[in-house]
């Protein structure tokens, strides 16, 4: 009673089925009916992707060079981000002299 209760999603078939076509007819006695329509065939699988050792040792890579890359430049924005903020700093303290050495003055 205190359990949920989860829905099942429709699994796919590989079937297409074609949306109905409604033609307005008149049907009289006599009048010969059309068969319905043949369903499409279904689609065959996908081919399965086979990785040779060459493949493999170009994905491997390929996956270095993106590692090497995103790490340089999020290694440039670390660096970018502590060079600005000690030179902010240094600032201050030269503010903090300049107004601290002026008032001594007055």
């Amino acid at each position: 009673m205190f359990q949920p209760k989860i829905p099942t999603m429709p699994q796919p078939t590989g079937l297409i089925t074609p949306h109905a076509v409604i033609r307005p007819t008149t049907i009289t006695p006599g009048t010969p009916v059309q068969p319905p329509a043949p369903t499409a065939a279904p689609v065959p699988s996908r081919p399965v992707v086979q990785l040779t050792p060459g493949t493999a040792l170009a994905l491997v890579g390929a996956g270095t060079a993106v590692v090497l890359v995103v790490g340089t430049v999020l290694v440039s924005l670390l660096l970018a981000v502590a060079i600005t903020s000690a030179s902010v700093a240094v600032c201050a303290v030269v503010l903090r002299s300049l107004i601290a050495s002026d008032a001594k003055r007055r």
